[in-house]
């Protein structure tokens, strides 16, 4: 049986303790959007840690199956979600597609990569969910390829509000693993973070842009 809440804190634990998660509240990250940030996620350091990746390849493929019943095909969201996506496919024994960034330049200009048949029911498979925006570019492809889209799961989300609205105008589903809440409670607990810096990571979920435009004010 998948229990939710058991998982989100056991994920949260593991991406934590291989520093798949890094947080820094006090010397923040810039990411490639320009926001400040006390967190940087890179989940494909799960993939060195068979313990750690075999546990996050089950508890997908059981999210997969209690949100989302029988399907055709898993789709990986380049580049990250490719090889999570690989392991849910050969563990729910399933073909397997990935979606590029953007269409190759050369050759077949393929978008979507591997071998699709219209009216085919997918999951799509993500390493994160922060503003959702590739993540839908790459179900907005697969629908127009003819597929079915049931919906997208991956290990961490931020839980922006702009990504649960985005998903929502796109009338998909998805779900995670684990989450940002889960992640601080979890870091409070056991020293990762003090308890004065749970209120900055608060703040900074609500609102990331406005959050370091304060630091610069402070500086």
């Amino acid at each position: 049986m998948y229990n939710k809440s058991e998982i989100e804190l056991k994920v949260a634990e593991f991406l934590l303790q291989i520093k798949a998660i890094k947080l820094q509240p006090n010397n923040p990250f810039t990411w490639a959007s320009g926001w400040k940030s006390p967190i940087y996620c890179d989940n494909r350091i799960t993939l060195s840690h068979p313990s750690v990746r075999t546990y996050i390849r089950q508890k997908l493929t059981q999210l997969v199956q209690e949100e989302f019943g029988s399907v055709d095909l898993i789709a990986g969201v380049a580049t990250a979600g490719i090889p999570q996506g690989v392991l849910v496919a050969q563990e729910l024994g399933l073909p397997f597609a990935y979606v590029r960034a953007k269409a190759k330049d050369h050759g077949t200009g393929s978008l979507i990569e591997g071998e699709i048949v219209e009216g085919q029911r997918v999951v799509v498979i993500e390493d994160l969910i922060s503003t959702g925006k590739s993540s839908l570019q790459a179900i907005e492809a697969l629908k127009n390829a003819g597929l079915s889209v049931a919906g997208l799961v991956s290990i961490f989300t931020y839980g922006f509000d702009q990504a649960d609205e985005a998903f929502k105008q796109a009338k998909c589903r998805y779900s995670s693993l684990s989450n940002y809440n889960t992640l601080i409670q979890y870091a409070a607990e056991h020293s990762f973070i003090g308890q004065n810096d749970v209120e900055l990571l608060a703040n900074w979920r609500k609102d990331p842009a406005a959050w370091g435009k304060g630091l610069e004010q402070l500086t």
